[in-house]
């Protein structure tokens, strides 16, 4: 299937290069009023007639695809004047993918001027854990914990352990987000649906229980409807489609693509099964709902969408995941997709895309995660 629409923000890009200043300036004002989060990714959709972020990463495992850009200057501003850091991993040492990301993120941090060290480290009650009998100022976290909370280490960790996935939700994201996308928009003069994806959730097994499936699927047509009305407003040619997730986390595993409150109703078991299954086996039971927001940007007969690296707040590198094998409404996230610098998408209005709306969002998502660990510190 095909979404044809205008490409309004083209048209609206003018908008955000006159606004620059005064955007930079509420940037400014909400950062100073929050503590930003040390580092973060985000996945980013552009469909032309809205850009969105569709996921956002506490714990990026993805620093070994970042090939420029200066997010080492922007580490060292949220990590400070200390000598020793070590990195608290996943336990993912026969994923080579992952164990490349440990390294250029070593590297990076090396780069600034810290002596840096890495690894699962045995954990003694009452006892500050330390590397070959040397105790690390600071406990850089890239484990999102989804298998439950961090032991207690006696040195500082940062980002957060209670950002973990253990107890963190997505959704708990996009209701902290929201209120800095209708400032933006308001300041931008436009309608903030263009600046995100609408989405709902589904608690407590709600799809494996019959009555609460059916008014589940009855809301999910409401939803459609809404998004269909957006679609008539705008002029946008296609079927509106909805994304169920985990909304604990899913590292792209078990998520469904649906355009129809019939078709949870008449899921198979093998479809249950899949968008259950969660990260290390766990059962997932809540599920984010989110609009589907279509790639209308591709390079090479791929489609590709923005990934966004961010440290202190402000994006400092990007990379892009492309994909032969999918469709602009797609999960991208699979074993097929390959990882594009961006000196390598030989597009001007990619590129300018990319400075003006990506980074907006990107920067958003960022207040909104530190909005989030606000609420729960």
């Amino acid at each position: 299937m095909s979404y044809i629409g205008p490409n309004i923000l083209s048209e609206l890009e003018g908008r955000v290069i006159a606004k620059h200043s005064e955007l930079e300036n509420w940037f400014a004002s909400k950062r100073r009023d929050l503590e930003m989060p040390v580092y973060g990714s985000v996945d980013i959709r552009d469909a032309h007639w809205k850009v969105a972020v569709v996921d956002a990463n506490q714990y990026p495992a993805g620093f070994n695809n970042l090939k420029d850009g200066d997010i080492g200057a922007h580490l060292r501003e949220a990590i400070g004047d200390i000598r020793h850091v070590h990195i608290w991993p996943e336990d993912h040492n026969r994923n080579p993918a992952y164990v490349e990301n440990i390294n250029s993120l070593t590297s990076l941090l090396e780069a600034e001027g810290y002596a840096v060290t890495a690894g699962i480290l045995e954990v003694k009650q009452g006892i500050p854990v330390s590397v070959q009998g040397a105790v690390p100022d600071l406990i850089l976290l890239n484990n999102d914990l989804t298998e439950g909370p961090l032991p207690e280490l006696g040195i500082p960790v940062i980002p957060s352990p209670r950002m973990g996935w253990y107890s963190r939700r997505k959704s708990d994201h996009f209701k902290a987000v929201q209120p800095y996308i209708d400032e933006v928009a308001k300041i931008l003069e436009i309608d903030p649906w263009l600046l995100s994806a609408h989405w709902i959730v589904s608690e407590d097994k709600c799809l494996e229980k019959e009555t609460c499936l059916t008014l589940l699927a009855a809301e999910v047509d409401d939803f459609l409807s809404h998004i269909q009305s957006k679609y008539d407003e705008y002029g946008i040619k296609g079927e509106p489609t909805l994304f169920v997730k985990n909304d604990a986390g899913t590292y792209g595993l078990g998520i469904l693509e649906i355009t129809s409150g019939e078709e949870l109703l008449n899921l198979s078991n093998r479809k249950m099964n899949r968008l259950t299954y969660g990260k290390g086996g766990t059962s997932a039971e809540d599920f984010l709902i989110q609009e589907g927001v279509p790639s209308a940007l591709t390079w090479d007969s791929m489609v590709v969408e923005p990934v966004a690296y961010c440290a202190n707040g402000r994006v400092g590198g990007w990379f892009y995941r492309a994909n032969a094998k999918k469709g602009e409404m797609t999960n991208l996230n699979s074993p097929s997709s390959i990882f594009l610098d961006p000196r390598e998408i030989g597009d001007a209005s990619i590129q300018s895309r990319r400075n003006h709306w990506h980074m907006l969002v990107a920067e958003i998502a960022m207040l909104g995660m530190a909005a989030e660990l606000a609420s729960i510190n």
